[in-house]
């Protein structure tokens, strides 16, 4: 629980090994944090950066694709970290969109990982953040799914279900002492869309944990990454429709 600071004393990472999930997961230790999961498939992620600036790490087996077991593993963090204060919802694949054209199959696998991984892991820590009165669930979404390009419409229409499903869940939990925290960044230049050109506005994973944090710490239930994506996909939502899909990537 947070203390009479207002720091963060627990954090739970869905996705143990996401850059983006990791640097929060560092600014919340560095603040003060000292209970951290990781959970990643394999039940394997980089703990020791954390362990070195003093938070006990604990890391579990997580796998996005298993619905039927994320209840428990929303159970095992609690028994281990105590109430959840931070719960950072970072998961996910990015797939081409030529190679989903190629293989449906891969396409549906990808999305019930992008959206119904989100869906049912989601649903069980907001109800441990019900039962417990308090606690933020952080749940990375996209602004590629914000408005859908034809460059990568699978995967962008995965995260226009998740920012749905977030805002949802924000309104549902609204009044219970939880909150819901959707994030939007654009382009991020990391590991994840490493051999990819740029897109305007990128930003770096320091830049978009950045903006987590300090989100966190003011109260927003919004964050773009970087903020002037949010005018910028203002104007980018009342386009017509012959105009947007002329657009590149």
């Amino acid at each position: 629980m947070r203390n009479a600071l207002g720091q963060v004393g627990t954090v739970l990472l869905l996705g143990g090994r996401s850059e983006i999930g990791l640097a929060v997961v560092e600014r919340l230790v560095r603040d003060g944090a000292r209970d951290v999961m990781l959970a990643a498939r394999g039940g394997t992620a980089p703990a020791e950066r954390l362990r070195a600036l003093g938070a006990r790490v604990h890391v579990t087996d997580f796998d996005a694709s298993r619905p039927e077991t994320h209840p428990a593993l929303v159970e095992e963090a609690a028994a281990r970290l105590g109430d959840l204060d931070v719960v950072v919802s970072a998961f996910g694949v990015l797939g081409r969109q030529a190679d989903y054209d190629a293989d449906p199959v891969a396409a549906a696998r990808d999305v019930a990982v992008n959206f119904g991984g989100h869906v049912s892991a989601g649903l069980a820590v907001a109800g441990r953040l019900r039962e417990q009165g308090h606690g933020t669930l952080v749940v990375l979404s996209s602004v590629a799914g914000v408005r859908v390009r034809k460059a990568n419409f699978v995967y962008g229409s995965a995260k226009a279900g998740l920012d749905g499903f977030a805002q949802g869940l924000a309104d549902a939990m609204h009044g219970s002492g939880a909150r819901v925290v959707v994030v939007r960044p654009g382009f991020v230049i990391g590991r994840m869309t490493a051999g990819l050109p740029p897109a305007p506005m990128s930003a770096t994973v320091d830049v978009v944990a950045d903006a987590i944090v300090k989100g966190l710490r003011s109260g927003r239930r919004t964050v773009w990454a970087p903020r002037r994506m949010r005018p910028a996909f203002a104007v980018m939502r009342l386009l017509p429709r012959a105009i947007w899909r002329r657009l590149p990537r």
